[in-house]
């Protein structure tokens, strides 16, 4: 049977993509279809015919899923962040820990039966990090919001339910300050104006926020130090703004430079008992509370033995290496951006931890100097980004042969592609821990532990 455009089709949601697109079978051809879920019956619009698949939108729902809930959000479906706010929780951690156990039985080839999904305490309010694109609406006034999925169309929303409400109402003062002393929006077309984001942090352990306007080239904002004064006199939480200076023409939001404007250059949040220093370049988890918890199981799965030698590799700014300093005889880790080492170094220093070793290298090049230095790792723990381990870190781990082995992953199917190589070179996996990190979002963190083979 073919399948047109623009043609109306009944059909049944059977499964969910990472990226929250609901799957239908049409005679075998699939069709994703936003917006939907998992036993949801009714009526799909082609909008979108390729050889293999399409894309559809949902017309008429004349069944819905018992997964459904309102969504309360105004643009939920329209913004490219809450993905999964039309069904409830608990439906969303039972698809996620379904979608962890199909890619490590199907991809992985691992039979083990995943453990039960570590949910997130919070689902709202549990971003530490936001990054609102600034654009001059027809008005002629400043308005923020978030980008459409796959786009920069603009999508107004200064109340974000996953960021804590004082990044809203911090939000909303910018914007009035900027309309009332003529701030001028960047223009990617155009590449004119000024502001191109606002960019907020906050220590959720401490309270403290970073306020960081996002600037296009060397320029000042118009009376920036009044700018900083109210602000800070307004929000008490606030205790770093600093201006990021962004030049190019390029989807990157940060540039290279960023300068004090009030208060310190960096703010400190406490995460596993570690004090840890955060400048607007400083990779750190989203969800505090539940990468807290994500570290803590990590840790607690390893084993970790005073007389153990830890290496923590793709370790970023060093927390889960920090963090196990205490319970081990010395950790060494490995990442290869530059500034998340020094985050590492200082945060090292500042919690006078003196067995930890940081290392700025690619983690293939890092693990051969570990073994030329006679290294012996008891434990590695290895957090990698969402592509996987190379190669060449899989074959190191290998000839350094652990007792255990910890991999954090955030990309179920390259954790499961990983697993397979591992179980092939000797390892055997013992537990596999699903755990959301990111609520109402496609993602989904995943622990496995591994032993050797004897």
């Amino acid at each position: 049977m073919e399948f047109a455009k623009n043609q109306i089709y009944p059909a049944v949601i059977e499964d969910l993509t990472q990226e929250g697109m609901g799957v239908a079978k049409l005679q075998g051809f699939t069709v994703f279809v936003p917006n939907t879920a998992i036993g949801d019956r009714g009526e799909i619009k082609l909008v979108k015919v390729l050889k293999h698949y399409g894309y559809g939108i949902l017309t008429k729902l004349t069944s819905p899923s018992p997964d459904r809930v309102e969504p309360d959000c105004p643009v939920s479906g329209k913004c490219g962040g809450c993905l999964l706010r039309h069904i409830s929780y608990d439906s969303e951690l039972r698809w996620k820990e379904g979608m962890v156990a199909d890619c490590f039985a199907r991809l992985g080839e691992i039979s083990l039966p995943v453990s039960p999904i570590l949910g997130s305490k919070m689902q709202e309010g549990y971003r530490n990090k936001a990054q609102y694109p600034i654009q001059t609406g027809k008005d002629g006034k400043l308005k923020a919001g978030f980008y459409a999925g796959r786009s920069h169309r603009l999508v107004e929303q200064t109340r974000c339910k996953l960021q804590p409400p004082v990044f809203g109402e911090i939000l909303e003062w910018v914007l009035a300050f900027g309309d009332a002393h003529d701030w001028s929006a960047y223009d990617e077309a155009t590449g004119k104006g000024l502001l191109r984001h606002l960019y907020l942090r906050m220590g959720f352990a401490t309270g403290e926020i970073m306020v960081c306007p996002v600037v296009a080239g060397k320029g000042h904002l118009p009376q920036e130090q009044e700018f900083a004064v109210s602000l800070a006199k307004a929000f008490p939480g606030v205790v770093s703004i600093v201006i990021n200076h962004n030049p190019r023409n390029t989807n990157v939001i940060l540039g290279p430079k960023t300068r004090l404007l009030w208060g310190k250059e960096t703010i400190d949040d406490i995460l596993c008992g570690v004090r840890v220093t955060l400048s607007p370049h400083s990779f750190y988890q989203v969800n505090r509370d539940q990468a807290q918890r994500l570290y803590e199981t990590a840790l607690d799965l390893a084993q970790l033995k005073n007389s153990d030698i830890l290496l923590d590799l793709y370790c970023g700014a060093g927390t889960i290496g920090l963090a196990a300093a205490g319970r081990v005889k010395q950790v060494y880790g490995a990442e290869i951006v530059p500034q998340a080492v020094e985050n590492a170094k200082r945060n090292a220093a500042q919690n006078q931890i003196r067995n930890a070793e940081f290392l700025c290298a690619d983690c293939s090049q890092a693990v051969e100097e570990f073994a030329q230095r006679g290294i012996r790792p008891d434990v590695i723990v290895v957090d990698p980004p969402r592509k996987g381990c190379a190669p060449e870190v899989l074959t190191a781990i290998r000839d350094f042969s652990p007792e255990r082995l910890v991999m954090i992953s955030c990309n179920p199917a390259t954790a499961a592609r990983d697993c397979k190589e591992l179980v092939k070179m000797g390892f055997t996996v013992e537990k596999i821990v699903p755990v959301d990190l990111f609520p109402r979002t496609g993602h989904c963190e995943s622990i496995c532990l591994f032993k050797q083979t004897l």
